[in-house]
């Protein structure tokens, strides 16, 4: 096992960057694996790219070990949103989700409904709170066959309990788009039916890169409306007619994948596996203590909730809305790399983020206590 500080060495983005949850620099890992598979394409030594095949089960094998999910019930998608669409597109029935997700889900939904007419959104109505079990409890009927969740919200950074809504939902689909929490929750994530995610936030292997993973019951239920010719039980190429979708998790694909992306992926799951989720999670929660502290120094409100069993790795910050700006402004002026949404300042460390990046928040916070004050 690899300790989190040796992890955490592994990285080397500059002083300042908060921004984790929008996107993850590389680190040292995933660069050398990008490097060693374009220098193999480069060549094309004979014989050498049939390891480039490899990275498809390489990859589920990487993603297996992090969710707990059997390589068969895994496909590799190039973002969560394709995952996400591959999923929607397949139900026969009402969805319960709220409209407040990530996009990505209510526009899967949305689009699934307009399209096919055999999905039924149904927007729960969460009184502006977050989405808990409760709240799905009261809302469910009988003509809801599944229930879509957002592991951690990107708007408030609420860490949704999956497991008491997989109580609540009984035997419905549950669908948890994992991307605000893959990498660095320790979640149950085999209460789930269907995972989506992608890498290049927490996990920190780039754009292209994701993943859908399917219980049993969620192959059984599902139809694989998309499944082009990389997705049959065929040996090779199917070249003499049309054959059926794949019994497992592969029917989710439309055509072969980057094998460079798959190892890019693969080289930053293995690699978070080798010192494990829950020991990435308790360093960041440090990392997250410690930024809102420093809100709370200087009188920065923070919305997002404060209990570690509710968060992940955002803070939420929302001062008077005649004080954004300053607040955003002085955030840029110092070289604090964060989001800036709505009436909102979202803040979103790693475990890589170091006492210099600290020190440049605190005097963000310092200009903008100074300015608001005068």
């Amino acid at each position: 096992m690899t300790t989190i500080d040796d992890f955490a060495s592994g990285f080397s983005e500059e002083p300042g960057y908060v921004n984790f949850a929008s996107v993850g620099p590389f680190g040292r890992a995933v660069i050398e694996e990008q490097q060693a598979q374009v220098e193999l394409l480069r060549r094309a030594r004979f014989g050498s790219l049939s390891s480039l095949d490899e990275q498809d089960a390489r990859v589920r094998d990487a993603v297996g070990a992090l969710t707990g999910f059997r390589a068969d019930q895994i496909v590799f998608q190039p973002n969560t949103t394709s995952g996400l669409m591959h999923a929607m597109f397949g139900i026969t029935g009402g969805v319960l989700l709220s409209a407040a997700e990530f996009p990505a889900l209510p526009f899967a939904a949305a689009r699934a409904a307009d399209s096919l007419s055999v999905l039924a959104p149904r927007w729960l109505d969460t009184a502006d709170g977050p989405v808990t079990p409760g709240v799905i409890r009261d809302q469910l009927t009988s003509s809801i066959v599944a229930v879509a969740v957002s592991l951690v919200d990107f708007r408030t950074g609420y860490l949704a309990d999956i497991e008491g809504i997989r109580q609540v939902i009984g035997d419905r689909l549950l669908i948890v788009d994992a991307m605000q929490g893959f990498g660095i929750v320790d979640a149950p994530f085999e209460v789930a039916d269907v995972i989506a995610s992608g890498g290049q936030s927490w996990v920190r292997a780039g754009w292209g890169t994701g993943f859908l993973a399917l219980s049993d019951r969620a192959l059984e239920r599902l139809t694989p409306v998309f499944s082009g010719f990389s997705a049959t039980d065929t040996d090779g190429l199917p070249l003499d007619g049309v054959q059926p979708p794949a019994q497992g998790a592969s029917a989710y694909s439309i055509s072969h994948a980057s094998p460079i992306d798959q190892a890019r992926f693969s080289a930053a799951l293995e690699e978070i596996g080798t010192v494990g989720v829950p020991a990435i999670s308790a360093r960041l929660a440090e990392k997250v203590s410690r930024v809102i502290d420093l809100a709370d120094e200087y009188a920065v409100p923070v919305t997002s909730s404060r209990a570690e069993n509710e968060r992940a790795g955002i803070v939420v910050l929302e001062p008077a809305p005649d004080q954004l700006t300053m607040l955003a402004a002085s955030l840029f002026n110092h070289g604090v790399s964060v989001s800036v949404r709505g009436r909102a300042v979202r803040l979103s460390p790693h475990v890589s983020t170091d006492e210099d990046s600290f020190d440049m928040l605190r005097g963000a916070f310092t200009s903008y206590a100074s300015a608001i004050t005068v």
